[in-house]
């Protein structure tokens, strides 16, 4: 491997060399604190067990197991050998995470212990190793004096992760060094982390959003990381002070829950810059509460297939330009085009496409998807957006959440937009539904600690001061609470499919 290739990947190694004291985890679960140093340390030593194990260069290996700093210790292990981490759903059925072990070509498979039992009903024919494996050995590992060269090289695989599977079969999206290099350096521009930085992490690694959009940039700026196993808004806010967070990161669902947290009015967030919010757009109430705590709010938007640090909305615009994902990261290119591949004028709806140094390079093993997924170069995205005369993104939904009424094309996320901006509405989904005369209609799933006094006649004379009526939604249904995946991301499919419990009954407006 070159020296310049080296320089890229091994980040552990020049830390252990500038600041091998300055904490780089906190791990809130063991009470146990890591420096640059120890994580340089644990990272060979763990290398030098897998090595011993026969794990080599384009190895996959795989971990099934709730949030835990072992992890974050076997990827960079991993990184040493040139292996590859596949980490797995825990949230999936056994035949489900069979599926991902075999499509993957996985070795090995990691299982935490509380997961034994799932792990024991997977058929695979592959070798399955408990995650304590490393955790008994952690405490020599601290310690542990010898070096395994770095055998990835710049452009090689070091994650495989799979997308949900909600259109089928989940796919692996192919992420290497390069990839999470180039989107540590537009993350790092954008938010300007540095070494000084700190934030508490709990997304779940199975998921870019808890790999990549600030832990990898933070351990490659050498910053420092509290881990939480799990979401707990308490804690969350607890640690955020305790430990004088500058950055938070979550999803509206889990800001939200933060604010209205016991704990929101007594924390002290003043050592926090601002809160990065991604997923979808963050009500305009919520943002003001944020803001109210003196905690600026920032919009993001990316994909696991590129970044997924892509945009980003400042804090100064999050009022003024709400529902804007904000521009381009530095590195990123855009593009938006029509059904023709043709680019669309400012102001018009068009199929957002991406390029940059951050983009994956292929789907594990599905060359037909990777082809279907790339234009020349450019990444088609499959959200549907559109771009004002400022140069401010904004998304108005997937593609295949698109529905035409009347002959018109309707997007939800313009119409979720509007309905937030709704005092009363803590949170809302909109999605098309038969039709005899329309074909489609929207209709839109609300969930609202106010639902006593809210009714369909304000709703409709809120839309109608805001939105085209053929794009107001016909149904309104009140929910206790909208189904989301493990990030909190709204699942539309299961709203379209199977529908959920309701606190009043489907009405027409």
């Amino acid at each position: 491997m070159s020296q310049a290739n080296s320089i890229e990947i091994d980040w552990l190694k020049k830390w252990n060399q500038y600041s091998p004291n300055k904490t780089a985890f906190v791990d809130v679960p063991s009470g146990q604190s890591y420096s640059y140093s120890e994580f340089f340390k644990i990272s060979n030593a763990f290398a030098k067990l897998l090595s011993d194990k026969g794990v080599g260069q384009g190895d996959r290996i795989a971990v099934l197991a709730q949030n835990r700093i072992e992890t974050v210790f076997l990827f960079f292990a991993l990184q040493r050998l040139g292996a590859i981490i596949v980490p797995i759903n825990f949230r999936l059925s056994a035949p489900e995470v069979d599926y991902i072990l075999q499509d993957s070509g996985s070795k090995m498979l990691f299982v935490g212990p509380e997961l034994e039992e799932k792990g024991a009903q997977c058929s695979s024919a592959i070798e399955k190793l408990p995650l304590q494996w490393f955790t008994k050995n952690l405490e020599s590992a601290r310690t542990w004096s010898g070096v395994v060269e770095m055998q990835a090289e710049f452009e090689s695989p070091c994650q495989i992760l799979y997308t949900s599977g909600t259109t089928g079969f989940p796919k692996g999206v192919v992420i290497t060094h390069k990839v999470l290099f180039w989107n540590s350096i537009n993350t790092s521009i954008s938010l300007k982390v540095s070494d000084e930085d700190c934030m508490v992490s709990f997304l779940p690694l199975f998921h870019t959003g808890g790999w990549n959009v600030l832990l990898t940039p933070f351990i490659h700026k050498g910053a420092k990381t509290v881990f939480l196993p799990t979401f707990d808004a308490d804690a969350v806010l607890e640690w955020s002070e305790r430990e004088k967070a500058t950055l938070l990161f979550g999803v509206p669902t889990t800001l939200t829950m933060m604010a209205k947290s016991d704990s929101f009015a007594r924390v002290d967030l003043s050592s926090v810059r601002y809160a990065v919010v991604g997923g979808e757009p963050m009500p305009l109430g919520m943002i003001q509460r944020w803001h109210q705590k003196g905690v600026s709010m920032r919009q993001g938007f990316g994909l696991t297939e590129c970044g997924p640090n892509c945009f980003s909305l400042s804090e100064q615009d999050a009022e003024t330009k709400i529902g804007s994902i904000g521009r381009p990261n530095f590195y990123v290119e855009t593009k938006i085009v029509d059904e023709q591949d043709q680019e669309v004028a400012i102001g018009e709806v068009g199929e957002l496409l991406l390029k940059g140094p951050m983009c994956m390079p292929e789907y594990w093993g599905q060359p037909e998807a990777t082809r279907l997924a790339f234009w020349g170069k450019w990444l088609r995205t499959g959200d549907l957006v559109k771009r004002d005369e400022d140069d401010y993104f904004y998304v108005v939904g997937r593609k295949k959440e698109m529905f035409i009424s009347g002959g018109e094309n309707v997007y939800p996320a313009e119409i979720e937009k509007v309905l937030t901006q709704h005092s009363a509405i803590d949170e809302v989904a909109v999605v098309g539904y038969p039709d005899e005369k329309w074909g489609e209609v929207g209709k839109a799933f609300i969930v609202s600690s106010s639902v006593n006094s809210l009714n369909k006649d304000e709703i409709g004379e809120f839309c109608m001061q805001r939105l085209a009526k053929f794009k107001i939604p016909k149904h309104i249904e009140f929910v206790e609470e909208l189904p989301k995946g493990a990030t909190g991301k709204i699942l539309k499919k299961k709203l379209m499919q199977i529908g959920v419990t309701t606190k009043a009954a489907s009405a027409s407006v």
